[in-house]
């Protein structure tokens, strides 16, 4: 997807083993999209409104057209989530995605309401749609997340159907990744991201959700920040909404979507959040910043918005008032 070319600045010398050339061609077309800055600031703005991660216009349009239809912020970012999730051709999320260093496709991902109820599965193996199972683990359990065989057994119970998610063209680049492959997690070698959403739908109330197949490549049993509530997705319908993407480690080292929405919660436009969390992570002590990227994409009550990265080529779709746009995040790194 385009939104690959987010590492592009930061990818080290051998980055080119999995997604080659498409980086260059994708980076070319994406930056001519939108170079807007990634913030919206009016007294007037209009609801229902949609944003998530990445070019993902066929999934924000989804989430639209449920609240256009009457359905809730919660309808909207699952079913626009269960879009990526159904592509194929998206190897970073659902079905296709790009599987660990043995070959497993996992799946992680999460889901928070307007009334603070949030519900996650991480380490989840033949089941495409995991946002839905993170919204059957919070609206049918007492638990908040279900892990593993576990969680694959509730959601059979549950109707989901099984199904072999390792397309053939996710086992050919994981097969011609093995060739050389390193076995530690080096960071933008690996192609990797994550779909995450927020909307506020006709009542001003907000959701999210965030789901992802992981870190391509990862050590089997690796989870990173997306099904973390707190880190990869924070909503306080109060406040606002935050969800991440890029590397989670660093994302849950300083509970990276909290700490947006307390921001926003003590006076911060959604912007100026998103750039102090970056901040927090560029500057610890002997932080290799340079070698990784994350991204923020935010939303306050009031429906103004902003997006942060560390690296160029970060960007957040946006659905508002009858325009469905990719927009460019501005970012640290400028160096």
């Amino acid at each position: 997807m385009k939104r690959r070319n987010f590492i592009k600045n930061a990818a080290l010398t051998s980055a080119g083993l999995v997604i080659g050339n498409s980086l260059t061609n994708c980076t070319n077309s994406e930056s001519k999209e939108n170079s807007a800055m990634a913030v919206t600031s009016t007294s007037e703005v209009k609801l229902p409104l949609v944003i998530a991660t990445w070019h993902v216009k066929n999934a924000t349009a989804k989430a639209m057209e449920v609240l256009q239809s009457g359905g809730s912020a919660l309808d909207a970012v699952e079913q626009g989530c269960m879009v990526e999730e159904a592509d194929i051709k998206n190897s970073s999320v659902g079905k296709g995605g790009l599987p660990d260093r043995d070959g497993n496709v996992t799946l992680d991902a999460c889901i928070m309401d307007k009334n603070g109820n949030c519900g996650s599965v991480v380490f989840l193996k033949d089941i495409t749609h995991a946002v839905s199972l993170a919204r059957k683990v919070m609206e049918d359990t007492p638990h908040v997340m279900l892990a593993g065989e576990g969680a694959k057994q509730f959601a059979i119970s549950q109707g989901f159907k099984e199904e072999d998610l390792l397309t053939e063209s996710s086992k050919k680049a994981w097969e011609d990744w093995k060739v050389k492959s390193e076995y530690k997690p080096i960071i933008n070698i690996e192609n990797h991201d994550t779909i995450g959403m927020l909307a506020i739908d006709k009542n001003g109330d907000i959701a999210g959700a965030c789901t992802t197949s992981g870190l391509a490549y990862k050590m089997q049993g690796r989870v990173g920040d997306s099904p973390i509530i707190g880190s990869g997705l924070f909503i306080d319908n109060e406040i606002g909404g935050c969800v991440a993407t890029g590397l989670g480690e660093e994302v849950v080292k300083t509970v990276g979507s909290f700490l947006v929405v307390e921001l926003m919660r003590q006076g911060k436009t959604p912007q100026q959040a998103c750039e102090e969390a970056i901040g927090r992570i560029v500057s610890k002590p002997n932080s290799n910043y340079k070698d990784f990227q994350v991204g923020y994409i935010a939303v306050n009550k009031k429906g103004e918005t902003g997006s942060y990265s560390i690296h160029q080529w970060f960007s957040m779709t946006k659905f508002q008032d009858g325009k469905n746009e990719q927009i460019q995040s501005d970012f640290y790194n400028k160096t």
